[in-house]
């Protein structure tokens, strides 16, 4: 008899498996379904309207084909792999699509999503600074407060005070429970496996955020409660890297004997470890998202506008988070991962290894094209680095 605490972690297995399901049935219902690209689309001003936000995935699993008509190979295949379902009417339940200056090929890429790929009655690209400096964070509040005013006219509503802080309570409420969901992996062995955590996390981005709440309640509930944990294994790694919504890779690691029990990534810590602070108004969020998500592709240093540079102390003060997470999670190896082509990731590999080096850190880096069968190379390497760590 499945009891009601086993509902967690296999509704988020379904939702993994088929994740327009659930906004496909609330656009039936009469809601409107906003998709973003990448993490710097507020997406509180997308709940505040009563709107859901959707984050666009690729699909590791389906052969990019139909995106060649309108892109060059050599670049981003996860960002081609969303033109190339797009093409193939994968995404035909949104009613609008946001995107956000994450990198220069993701700003052509929301373009072509929007031209060729999906005809939506809602289209919006957010200018995102690369600095984290007081002027490029009033540039992007600005940014937000274009975003709102376009989206208020597409809801037909505004968005009141009152409104906004509601969303970002709701969004900090999620944030919370993530935190608290990644801190049952603190344990050894960690009382959730990565495949499990990544299933949670994909199906996260592809609800309302009341029900990603009531979603991240229930199965933390559930997994206290289990009686069967997870094996305990001779490496406890954190992975780095762009986005990972696929649970091939976590599942190619654990089976070389190493639990995966925290992440870097776009698609785990990355994305709910800052919450937007009081008093919860447009410069509050602007500040959350360009200066408290820690992505590549905003440059950092240790002291803003100095001339002369102190090399490690940038280094620290950029990576120093990752060090906190090693120590908190007991971590004993990183393996650094990037999708082929994804500069803004390739260029902090050696930043990274020099860092993770001094630090005395066992790290290894390997690279794939967003595809399931570009997995298996990287196997034998996976294994051989974890027997390292014996």
């Amino acid at each position: 008899m499945v009891t009601a605490i086993t509902k967690g972690l296999s509704l988020a297995h379904e939702i993994y498996a088929d994740r327009g399901r659930r906004v496909r049935e609330l656009r039936k219902a009469g809601k409107k379904v906003v998709g973003y690209i990448c993490l710097y689309p507020p997406v509180e001003l997308i709940t505040a309207l009563g709107l859901v936000p959707f984050r666009v995935f690729g699909d590791m699993s389906e052969p990019i084909t139909a995106a060649d008509r309108v892109s060059t190979t050599v670049v981003c295949p996860f960002l081609r792999s969303i033109i190339d379902l797009g093409l193939k009417g994968k995404f035909n339940f949104l009613d609008g699509i946001v995107g956000a200056h994450t990198c220069d090929i993701g700003m052509t890429m929301i373009i072509a999503f929007r031209d060729s790929a999906i005809e939506t009655p809602f289209t919006h690209f957010i200018d995102v600074p690369h600095t984290d400096q007081a002027a490029a964070i009033d540039y992007f509040e600005g940014q937000i407060n274009s975003f709102k005013r376009h989206l208020e006219e597409f809801a037909g509503e505004k968005i009141t005070d009152d409104k906004l802080k509601k969303a970002v309570e709701l969004h900090n409420k999620q944030r919370k429970l993530v935190r608290d969901l990644y801190d049952l992996r603190k344990s050894d062995p960690p009382m959730l496996t990565s495949m499990e955590n990544l299933e949670i996390m994909v199906s996260l981005f592809s609800l309302p955020v009341e029900e990603g709440n009531d979603l991240l309640e229930e199965v933390i509930r559930e997994v206290k409660e289990r009686k069967v944990t997870p094996a305990k294994k001779k490496a406890r790694l954190l992975v780095w890297g762009p986005v990972f919504d696929n649970t091939s890779l976590y599942e190619l690691i654990e089976n070389a004997d190493a639990n995966v029990v925290v992440d870097d990534t776009c698609v785990g810590t990355r994305a709910f470890w800052a919450d937007v602070k009081p008093p919860y108004d447009l410069h509050s969020i602007a500040q959350r998202y360009l200066v408290d998500i820690k992505c590549p592709r905003t440059y950092r240093q240790s002291e803003p506008g100095e001339i002369k540079r102190d090399y490690d102390k940038d280094l620290d003060s950029r990576f120093n988070y990752i060090k906190k997470a090693v120590t908190d999670w007991h971590v004993n190896g990183i393996i650094l991962q990037s999708v082929k082509y994804c500069d803004t990731h390739g260029y902090e590999v050696p930043n990274l290894r020099h860092y993770f080096d001094k630090l005395g850190i066992p790290n290894i880096y390997i690279e794939h094209d967003y595809s399931e069968r570009s997995l298996a190379p990287i196997k034998t390497r996976v294994e051989a680095f974890v027997e390292t760590l014996g």
